[in-house]
This record gives C-alpha cells, structure tokens and sequence, in this order.
C-alpha cells in the first residue's frame, strides 16, 4: 500500500525517538522528568464552577470560530497586554495552537508563488509542526539556523532576495522554544518589512509569551501596529497551555488580518475540530482573569533564580530571557541525554531531536533541553544532578 511521498523524510517524532534512546536503559536515580513543556504549576481554582455551570452545552455543536463570549475575552486580553483592538473578524478560537500553526499554512500558503514553488521559513531549531505544515501545503521548507551566533534567533534578512521572493510564510517563536530567547521591538519591525518587501506573512508563534522574567516580550501585534504594518502580513498564535497551566484544556486563538481571519475560519468550517463550548467558557473566564497568571509567572522568576544559581560560574550557560527551557550546550546532545538518563535519573531532550540537519550540520546536536515545569524543589534537585554530572 503506497504512503504519501512527501511525508516519507519525516524523523520519528522527538519524544518517542528519546524513548527509543533511554526507556531500556537502567535510570540511575529516581526519575525526574524535565523533557516535555507541561506545565505543573496550579490551574486557575475556578475552573470547576466555570466548567459545571456551562456543562449543559455538552449538548450542542459548538461555535466553529468561538463564542462571542469567548471572542470578547480574547479581544479583551489583546488589548490588556498590547494596546490592540481586535474585533471578532480579526479573531478565531482554536483547538490548541497546534492546530493553526498547520492549518493557517493550509488556508493562507498558495500552490505557486511567481511561478515558482514556494518557500516556508522555519528556524532551526523550531516546533516541529512547522515543518510538517510546510511539506502539507507542497512548499519548500527552508530551515534557518537560530544560534549564538544570531542571537538564537533566525536571520532571514541574510538569505538570498531570490529565495525570499518565493517566500508565502515565516514562522517565528518569541519567546523561544527551546532558546528563550525574545524578539525585541527592532526585530519584528525589522521583519514586517522584510515580509512587506519580498510580499509574505510571518506566523508567530508567540505561546510563551506570559512566561518571562521582567519585561513582558513585545508582541508582533503592537509592533506591527506601530510602524503601520499591513494587518494580512501578520498571524499571530497564543495559548492557554503554558500562560495559564491548561495544556489538556486545548484551547488557544488565532488573530490576523479580517482577509486571513476569513480564509481560516472557512478551511475550519470544512475541516476543523471546535472546541466544546463548556471548554469555551471556562477559557472566556481564564482570559479575562490576569491573577493566576501572576502567581504563576512568578514560580518561574524562582525557577530562573535556581538555574542561575546551580550554573553560576559556567561560562557556557545562557539564562533564558522567556520561557521555561533551558537550552544547554554539551560536546554531544545524544550521548548526554543518555549519560544523564544512566547516572542519575533525570530525563531530558536531545536538541537535535527539534532541529534538521542542513549542510551536514544540526544547530541542536550539541545541546539538551531541560524544562522548567516541576515544582521548585524537583527543579533544584533535578538541575543539580544535571550539573553535577555533566559539567563538574
């Protein structure tokens, strides 16, 4: 039976490649989990009344594009946290932003672009949906380091003008994942011009953007509204996963231009998942609702303080600006990741298992990723058994 060709290249998936690497080997302590981006810090309290008084919906279709209850609360946080007005038109509810990472390239990448195939831009290393998307819609992925070099965020401005005239999307994560590193101002000013120069959209991808150590990261919404960027070069995605502890309750949005918006919402009318509205509610209520979010942001200022901490003194460790990951450089992501899994328990991820090679080089070979997701005292416990058997 014949499988499609253009998925036939895809690496098996991070996670169950880490298994395949370490889940017969013998752990060497009491395991301590530090590979996957789920947050365990508390869920807002209210969650249950909110789910109980709506659960009656359980009985309906639920609204594809959300509910205007849902909408109005989106739309109220945009404006809380970027002085942007987005009416419904410019909004879409999604069923985890995974979801319209890959289908917004569906909806907005054409099959041509001046004749020729187009290209997606990704960085290197990036969330792998990327990827898949590119290759969904026939495009061209073009993976674009995202190192010390450039600040661990990709150049595209350094590629070639022919290739960036075949350019339909850049996806661009701030904060970072696995870097934490952050798009000033100047950066996505820099970008929006760029795209409006060779005439494509950035997808960014801006999930962690709550989580962060003193400034809040810019957002390419307020930038783009400054510099009075073109609205339709714009889609931005967020999340209720890691800014409010939710990642089963899978509910994120999608915000763009009103043309975009539209183009979305029609693809999800034919093809895509809605989110219950009991689901609906309770996220109206976690985005109208800044106090959680506080509390929670501020577990991980501890968190940074810890890791800057346990590494103080090692030259070649970089505080994350944002996020929850520690991107650690090693001689060789694999062999560590093993090494640390055998003498002491901890388990954490190959940086080349996020990243392609290209030239015969893989940005996140020689790195771990470590997340700082468990409580304060399993994070301490868990960055010192890493330091210690790594780096002393």
């Amino acid at each position: 039976m014949a499988f499609p060709e253009r998925f036939s290249n895809l690496p098996e998936y991070a996670f169950p490649r880490l298994r395949a690497l370490i889940d017969h080997l013998p752990a060497g302590g009491a395991p301590i989990a530090m590979t996957i981006g789920e947050p365990r810090h508390p869920m807002p309290d209210f969650m249950p009344r909110v789910l109980a008084d709506a659960v009656d919906g359980f009985a309906r279709y639920p609204a594809n594009d959300g509910t205007p209850a849902l909408l109005d609360a989106i739309s109220g946080w945009v404006m809380r946290r970027y002085g942007v007005h987005l009416p419904h038109a410019r909004l879409m509810v999604l069923n985890g932003t995974r979801e319209g990472l890959f289908n917004a390239a569906l909806a907005l990448s054409p099959e041509e672009k001046r004749g020729r195939k187009p290209v997606i831009l990704t960085p290197n290393p990036f969330y792998q949906v990327y990827a898949v998307a590119a290759l969904a819609v026939g495009a061209e992925p073009v993976y674009v380091p995202a190192t010390v070099a450039s600040g661990h965020l990709p150049d595209y401005a350094a590629l070639p003008s022919a290739l960036l005239d075949r350019v339909t999307i850049a996806y661009l994560c701030s904060p970072a994942n696995p870097q934490g590193a952050v798009a000033s101002r100047a950066y996505w000013a820099d970008l929006l011009r760029l795209a409006e120069k060779h005439d494509f959209r950035i997808f960014a991808d801006e999930c962690y953007a709550e989580i962060y150590r003193d400034s809040p990261p810019p957002g390419i919404l307020e930038v783009a509204q400054e510099i009075g960027a073109d609205p339709e070069r714009v889609v931005s995605f967020h999340s209720l996963s890691k800014r409010s502890n939710l990642p089963g309750l899978r509910s994120g949005f999608v915000a763009g231009g009103p043309a975009s918006i539209k183009a979305i919402r029609q693809l999800r009318a034919y093809a895509g998942a809605p989110l219950p509205e009991p689901l609906q509610a309770v996220a109206a209520a976690v985005w109208a609702d800044e106090t959680h979010v506080k509390a929670s942001r501020a577990l991980y200022q501890t968190k940074y303080a810890i890791a800057d901490e346990v590494f103080a003194g090692f030259d070649a460790y970089q505080a994350p600006q944002a996020g929850f990951f520690l991107w650690l450089p090693v001689p060789d992501g694999e062999a560590a990741t093993v090494r640390l899994w055998q003498e002491t328990g901890v388990r954490v991820l190959p940086g080349a298992y996020l990243s392609r090679d290209v030239n015969g080089e893989n940005p996140g070979a020689g790195y771990i990723r470590a997340a700082l997701v468990a409580p304060e005292d399993e994070t301490l416990r868990g960055l010192t058994l890493l330091r210690n058997c790594l780096y002393t």
